[in-house]
Order: C-alpha cells, then structure tokens, then sequence
C-alpha cells in the first residue's frame, strides 16, 4: 500500500494561458480541459496517468490571485549546457515569464516566475539531472527536512535518496523522472498552497485506505467545500497540501 505523484497542480485565475505557458516551456503538450470546469491538464507525450513514470501538470482556475509570499512548493527546470540554459532562460522570458528576486542572490540558476506570479528556476547544468527530462525537480520548502523524509517516504513507493538536516530527496524507485526534494526553509505557512502535488494509488489499492494509512503517519484532512468528490484532500505534517485521487478504470 503506497502512492506515487501523478500531479503537480497549479492554481490560476486563467488556467488557460498558464496552461499554454508550462506547455511551451515544457515541451509537453495541452492533452485538453481537464475533467472538471477551469482546469487545463499539460502533459508529456505517452503519459499515462494510470502508471505514470513522469509527472503532469495541472493548473486549476481559482478566483483569488497569487499573493506576494513566495510558493512554498516549486519547479526546477533541467538544462544540458551553459548555452541551453541562456537559450531556455530568453524563450521563456519570450513566453510571458519574468525574473524575479527572492533573495537568492549571486547563484547559477536563473529564478522567474510563470505569467501570473509562480516562481520557478532555470537550473545550471548539473548531472544528477541529466535524465529526469524537463523537470529536474519539485521542491518543497520546509522547516524540517528529516521529519518530511519520514512522512513522505511511508507516504510514497519512491526511494529515499538522501536525508540530511538542510535537504532529502526521493525519485522514483524505477530511478525516472524528476526528483521530489525538501529544503529547509524559515518561511512558516501564511498563505493557501499555489501548488501542490496530486497522488494516486497504485493498481489493487483502496483509495481510503491510503488516506487512513496517511493520517497514521500525520497528515491531517482539509476541508475546502468541495462536498461530495472522488478524491481525499489533505495536508502533511508542515501544513503542505495534497491530494489522493481516486483511480479511474
């Protein structure tokens, strides 16, 4: 009994034009609305949701916009080269995204944020990412990067590949697609989580099981007036957001 990310989701006031952006610069494609009114689904091609080796992207509309607290929750983007990265830096500034600064000071990665205000960093060169694809990694700020290894490894059938006080990081235990990374950070919880993770279940499991199962562990049920929906929507022991999709036939 464990789950795999399937989704990182995006909220947006126009999910339509973020859509497009995170397919742009992805590489990926728009696979179409998403089952639900306001919600565009970015994908790579051959993704199956169902046994998925990747994740997808989906930007949800909301009405409140981005405040001006960064995401606790964002995307690195993998580069091959020194020329890579400045030639995927312009065309993304090209696409609608804009340098910002969040104190990260005189470092090799590039940070910008998409067209309503979601930051995300255009990565150096590095090996460790030059096989995940486009996205290198989902980091996570936390306060405490040991304790989310514990939750999130019970949590998942990813592997646990480092633990340390400042950082842990789990992949895919087929050892593709991006990598799932906490960071310490100082920022506590202020605003509702702008993105999040989605998890399925895999084949055979019982959807609220692994919701009791994560509740054991710490997670906590969040109740967004959503009523009556086939998935489970809760937060980890930091107060991060997540769901847990029921699996479709």
């Amino acid at each position: 009994m464990t789950l795999r990310p399937v989704l990182v989701n995006i909220k947006a006031l126009d999910d339509s034009t973020v859509g497009r952006f995170w397919a742009e610069a992805l590489d990926w494609e728009v696979s179409g609305p998403g089952p639900g009114p306001g919600e565009t689904i970015v994908r790579p091609g051959g993704f199956d949701w169902r046994d998925p080796v990747t994740l997808a992207v989906d930007v949800v509309a909301v009405p409140e916009p981005k405040t001006a607290t960064k995401n606790r929750v964002h995307l690195d983007l993998a580069t091959t080269s020194a020329a890579h990265q400045a030639e995927l830096v312009a065309r993304l500034v090209a696409l609608g995204a804009t340098p910002v600064d969040i104190g990260q000071g005189d470092v090799p990665w590039t940070v910008l944020a998409d067209p309503e205000g979601n930051e995300f960093c255009v990565l150096e060169p590095r090996d460790v990412y030059r096989d995940t694809g486009p996205i290198a990694a989902v980091v996570v700020d936390c306060a405490d990067p040991r304790a989310m290894a514990r939750f999130w490894d019970e949590a998942l059938d990813w592997t646990l590949h480092e633990v340390a006080d400042d950082r842990a990081v789990l992949r895919s235990a087929e050892g593709v697609g991006p990598y799932l990374e906490f960071l310490r950070g100082h920022d506590p919880k202020t605003v509702p989580d702008r993105v999040r993770i989605d998890l399925l279940c895999n084949p055979g499991d019982d959807h609220e099981a692994e919701a009791a199962r994560l509740r054991a562990f710490g997670a906590t049920d969040l109740d967004v007036g959503r009523g009556d929906v086939p998935w489970t929507y809760m937060s980890d022991p930091e107060g991060h957001d997540f769901r847990i999709l029921a699996r479709r036939p």
